[in-house]
């Protein structure tokens, strides 16, 4: 999978750890197959070509084709210290704050369970008039049999991300009966709380957004329905990262969702959500650069593909986005919410230890398509589809 070429990410929900595994991890061959004939024999005995494959001065006279292979093995850092054919993702002793968990069907529920499942402690950030309904599904165990796992969230935490402190926060929302009750809702009141509970964290994980007049065509978008969308999807990332910093731990990992839209034209996905999305792609090199200076932190994004969630019915047109997607992307099959969870494990753990300022693309490589093969013009070039 991805940097380190992996062959499958597997979760397992029955002990918290995630295994990756590798065909022969830890060690490499090279085999170097010599063959020559009579013709050969004196060119392949030139000291030139001996030496850059055996270093070594000594001559062969070659009577007959044959193969000589040389093995070497060499073992990596992390299988120097356990004896074992996998490559775990060991999440165990940190502290994941996911910004954006309102029910179990999106993929901000996917990355925490992923997360836990690697053993990391869950705090969740649910926007404030979501929190009830919420924390009361919680309670009664609706959550429980998700996806036939179990997971335990420390703390939920209410959570307005448009909002930076309390003097941002405008009269109308403050009276708004959605908001009764809750308190220490903003941006830095949720930070600070944080700290004074668990002192730090390890992972930051950016998985909200909004835009309200997102159905509407780009030049029918009001400035105010356009700003909206960028403070609510893009620049809250970089509050939640300003406000977070200080309390995260050297060498931690911070994670947004985007979304294709940022660069390609996705009719209907309006409102000033594509150019949300695209400042939230140049955002995070920028933020890479400057969190990795001055915090040693990671940051990076990934582009997800379409997911029937509850907040993506918002655009009215998801179920035809994942129609697309099957019919058009590489893999042809449905995008799970849990192969985003298990991306953001990884870049949240040791083995992305070089990676930041990276837009990872988990969507069946849709991402790589020119043009969609489903369409009527390509129907005699016989194109191979899946079979189900």
């Amino acid at each position: 999978m991805m940097a380190i070429g992996a062959s499958a990410l597997q979760i397992t929900f029955t002990r918290p750890s995630v295994l990756l595994t590798q065909r022969n991890l830890g060690v490499t061959m090279a085999s170097f197959v010599q063959e020559s004939d009579r013709a050969l024999s004196s060119k392949l005995t030139s000291s030139s070509h001996l030496s850059s494959m055996l270093n070594s001065n000594q001559s062969f006279t070659i009577n007959r084709p044959r193969f000589r292979k040389f093995v070497t093995r060499s073992m990596s850092e992390a299988s120097e210290t356990k004896s074992t054919s996998q490559l775990s993702i060991d999440l165990k002793g940190k502290r994941a704050f996911i910004a954006g968990v309102a029910d179990d069907n999106g993929y901000g529920w996917a990355i925490a369970k992923s997360l836990a499942a690697a053993g990391a402690e869950i705090l969740v950030g649910t926007w404030v008039p979501a929190l009830n309904i919420f924390e009361m599904s919680l309670r009664r165990g609706k959550f429980d049999a998700s996806h036939g796992t179990l997971m335990e969230i420390t703390k939920v935490y209410p959570l307005d991300a448009v909002f930076d402190n309390p003097e941002d926060v405008p009269e109308d929302i403050k009276a708004n009966k959605r908001y009764a009750g809750a308190s220490n809702w903003t941006v830095q009141e949720v930070a600070e709380l944080v700290k004074k509970d668990f002192g730090s964290i390890d992972i930051l994980v950016h998985s909200l957004a909004n835009g309200p007049e997102v159905t509407k065509p780009l030049l029918e978008t009001s400035r105010k329905g356009y700003l909206a969308a960028v403070s609510a999807s893009s620049y809250s990332y970089v509050s939640l990262l300003k406000h977070f910093l200080p309390i995260m731990n050297p060498g931690g990992s911070s994670i947004s969702l985007t979304y294709i839209a940022s660069e390609r034209i996705i009719p209907g996905y309006g409102g000033g959500m594509s150019s949300a999305k695209a400042a939230l792609e140049s955002d995070t090199k920028v933020l890479a650069f400057e969190a990795g200076r001055k915090h040693k932190i990671r940051v990076n994004t990934i582009s997800a593909g379409p997911l029937g969630s509850r907040a993506a019915k918002a655009i009215g047109f998801i179920d035809t986005m994942i129609s697309y997607s099957f019919a058009n992307a590489p893999l042809q099959k449905e995008l799970s919410a849990d192969e985003v969870g298990n991306t953001a494990a990884f870049l949240a753990s040791p083995l992305a230890s070089a990676i930041t300022g990276a837009l990872i693309y988990v969507d069946n490589g849709l991402n790589a398509m020119g043009v969609g093969v489903d369409s009527p013009l390509f129907k005699d070039l016989n194109i191979p589809t899946s079979e189900h």
